[in-house]
């Protein structure tokens, strides 16, 4: 045995020796020592009077050991005060001093501390609500080094994709457990957010994030005007020629007019504007309206209004409207801050990049305000009645939350499958999850490459796993997948990336699948905190892999849509069943794509 502090070592019999090699004096009474072993382990850990002492032991099964000795009287054997839950410890600790009598009340908070650690001991390496991270139990000691894997597994999980990751404990996962190799060296982890989203999907603002569609006395079957100035504002032309402003839609609406402000003290309207309305990256207007002296339209407080051909701009909808002076003066706009909003209580938003940010790529001109426009509410009572039943819909979604939480925590002590990682899990935060589990492993485990999937994905793991070893694709610096080069930036949609300037992403491989060595792991995790979260994660890693550049392996074999192709390594976007039927095809055939059935 090892001590952590100077003592001496006993057998059942006896005393092996001492510092000095001076028999130990045995008090008359007394706690003589704790013994803890960790389930299946050869360690024990023991506390006696002498200090904490660390050993070998022989540990089988899965319950775990935890054995309290008392110091015998004279003339009498040692017994145990609790027994033992697997077979006697060989080696105990033993104090070199006699045991005062007082220390035996201290017996409460040794036992405390021993089962404490126990336990700690019992949850490694899972994590999840309610467990000890590993790491901080390596912290007491650092010489209990985590097993060694040659690859680890991270498999991209939602929340309520259960059948998805049942159906992979099903195919390829449970083929890894009964494999003599690997269900040694390979470590897979299912990585699911700790919190569900507290807003139901009905009162999002769209499916992919947790924001609330914040609407509240909506104002119903009448005109609203978008923009109104102050009644202090002066009217003055400024330099810009082109201004324009964008907006998202949080709830149908109709734009009946469109309008620019001018005031010019009672001479008339004396410009050339014209006011269009875009799509968000569509280069052909909606619709448009041109003002000038003999056709100005209709005068609404200080701004002009002309009709347009009605349109009902659906929810998500994203649009950019446009003023452009066709004479040589400027337009009379206004900051954003300097208008005030009638956004009809929440139904739409203006989006800014903001002061000192560089302008949104569908920004023409100057980011302001020189107009406006009318709208009315689609579908008011709708609305309404959504409004009223919000409470009742909180209600049922917080005990669905609740529901699902329970049946989250039984699934993880079930399959000791799953890493909890501290984010909101919804699409938007996928990216942070990575992160988060890129740091999990690092702290958590040791490895030489890691394999990031997703839970609807298809994988020939057996085959990936002989792939490193033959191409050395182990070896440091390498990030090996299907690599999608000058790939567009949607400024709209799922895939909304508003915050990244260029047209277009660096490379990043596809989210189906792709391996990399432990230091890019180690780099990405010592700088999560600092990395900026993108819209998904496969550009967000292309995006944070360009400042650090690793030698990229491309293997069209990683499929980045559902297709199937013999010596696949991974496919996207199957169902449970789906993936099952594949499975089942390749254990009968070799082949997940083609089977002649003999």
């Amino acid at each position: 045995m090892i001590p952590c502090r100077r003592g001496i070592l006993e057998r059942e019999g006896g005393a092996v020796g001492s510092r000095q090699g001076q028999a130990a004096s045995a008090p008359r009474r007394g706690i003589m020592g704790i013994v803890v072993q960790r389930p299946g382990s050869a360690h024990t850990l023991s506390w006696s009077g002498a200090g904490l002492w660390l050993g070998a032991g022989r540990g089988r099964g899965r319950r775990g050991s935890l054995v309290l000795y008392c110091r015998p009287e004279r003339g009498r054997a040692r017994r145990p005060l609790l027994s033992p839950l697997r077979e006697r410890p060989r080696r105990l600790c033993s104090g070199r001093r006699p045991m005062r009598n007082w220390l035996v009340l201290l017996c409460p908070c040794a036992v405390g501390v021993v089962l404490h650690l126990w336990l700690l001991l019992l949850s490694c390496p899972a994590s999840g609500p309610g467990k000890q991270h590993p790491a901080g139990l390596l912290a007491f000691f650092p010489h209990w080094k985590p097993k060694h894997y040659d690859v680890i597994v991270g498999i991209l999980s939602a929340r309520h994709n259960d059948g998805l990751r049942n159906a992979i404990r099903n195919t390829w996962f449970r083929h890894l457990k009964q494999h003599p190799t690997l269900s040694h060296r390979v470590l897979v982890k299912f990585i699911i957010g700790t919190h569900g989203c507290h807003v139901p999907v009905e009162d999002r603002e769209d499916p992919y994030s947790c924001k609330l569609l914040n609407i509240s006395n909506p104002v119903l079957n009448q005109e609203i005007e978008a923009f109104t100035l102050p009644e202090d504002d002066t009217s003055v032309f400024s330099e810009d020629r082109v201004v324009s402003v964008h907006f998202k839609v949080l709830y149908p609406i109709v734009i009946t007019s469109l309008g620019v402000f001018y005031d010019a003290k009672g001479v008339g309207f004396q410009r050339n504007i014209t006011v269009k309305l875009y799509q968000a990256e569509q280069e052909e207007a909606l619709f448009s309206a041109r003002f000038s002296p003999p056709s100005c339209g209709v005068q609404v407080n200080r701004l002009w209004y002309k009709p347009v051909e009605q349109f009902i701009l659906p929810e998500s909808f994203e649009g950019t409207i446009v003023w452009e002076s066709q004479d040589l003066q400027g337009l009379v706009s206004r900051n954003l801050h300097k208008v005030m909003v009638n956004d009809g209580s929440g139904v739409f938003r203006i989006i800014t990049a903001g002061e000192g940010s560089l302008p949104h790529e569908f920004t023409q001109g100057v980011e302001g305000i020189a107009g406006g426009f009318i709208y009315t509410i689609q579908e008011g009572e709708t609305l309404l009645q959504t409004l009223q039943g919000r409470s009742e819909r909180f209600l049922n979604h917080m005990n669905k939350l609740e529901k699902e939480d329970a049946l989250l925590k039984e699934e993880s002590n079930t399959y000791d499958d799953i890493v909890f990682v501290d984010v909101v899990d919804t699409y938007r935060n996928v990216p942070a999850k990575l992160l988060n589990f890129y740091r999990w492993t690092v702290e958590a485990a040791s490895f030489d490459v890691l394999l990031k999937t997703d839970d609807d994905c298809y994988i020939d793991l057996e085959t990936i796993f002989n792939r490193i070893k033959l191409k050395n694709l182990g070896r440091p610096n390498i990030w090996w997948g299907n690599f999608r080069l000058n790939w567009a930036v949607d400024r709209t949609g799922k895939w909304q990336e508003l915050e990244y300037p260029g047209p277009a992403y660096p490379a990043f491989a596809c989210g189906s699948g792709y391996v990399i060595s432990k230091d890019v792991v180690e780099w990405l995790a010592s700088n999560s905190e600092r990395l900026k979260i993108y819209q998904g994660e496969d550009v967000s890693m292309g995006i944070w892999m360009a400042a650090i550049g690793p030698k990229r392996y491309q293997d069209n074999l990683w499929l980045c849509e559902k297709t199937c192709e013999s010596g696949m390594l991974s496919s996207p976007q199957y169902s449970a069943q789906e993936l099952e039927e594949l499975w089942k095809i390749k254990e009968r055939c070799g082949d997940p794509c083609k089977c002649e059935e003999k």
